[in-house]
């Protein structure tokens, strides 16, 4: 499942002609509606310079605007384009109507089966996350 995610990533990148990063950026934009670079900078994790390239890419290729901030005017807010949201969206469908599809056919039972062990996996990917999430979170090792 995870390789086929990626490849599915892949995919979506490739329709649209981006880079994984830059891919990354317009999934925060299409959920945000529009950010500031440095508010997407730290959703990327990646430098505000970085940032810059990215958002030079996007708007080279028409997926993405930059506008002047609404009550700041020393910022800009990046917005995505929607041409290019309707596209991301068209190469998203067939999969995201795919799976909710399967999930219909499911009897009450199998829904029981599937959701414990999906709660497990979650909770078996958290636990290996924990020290990683104290550090986010300030904890000791975050200096």
């Amino acid at each position: 499942m995870v390789t086929l995610s990626r490849d599915f990533e892949r995919h979506v990148g490739a329709a649209l002609d981006v880079n994984p990063t830059d891919l990354s950026a317009m999934e925060h934009l299409m959920v945000s509606g529009s950010l500031t670079p440095s508010e997407l900078s730290r959703r990327l994790d990646i430098s505000t310079a970085a940032t810059t390239l990215v958002v030079d890419r996007l708007v080279a290729l028409g997926h993405a605007q930059r506008h002047p901030h609404a009550s700041d005017r020393r910022k800009v807010v990046v917005v995505p384009a929607s041409a290019s949201v309707a596209r991301a969206v068209d190469e998203l469908m067939p999969v995201i109507g795919g799976v909710a599809s399967l999930a219909q056919e499911l009897s009450p039972e199998e829904r029981v089966v599937i959701e414990a062990f999906l709660a497990r996996v979650v909770g078996v990917y958290e636990s290996a996350l924990v020290p990683d999430r104290a550090m986010n979170a300030g904890g000791p090792s975050a200096a």
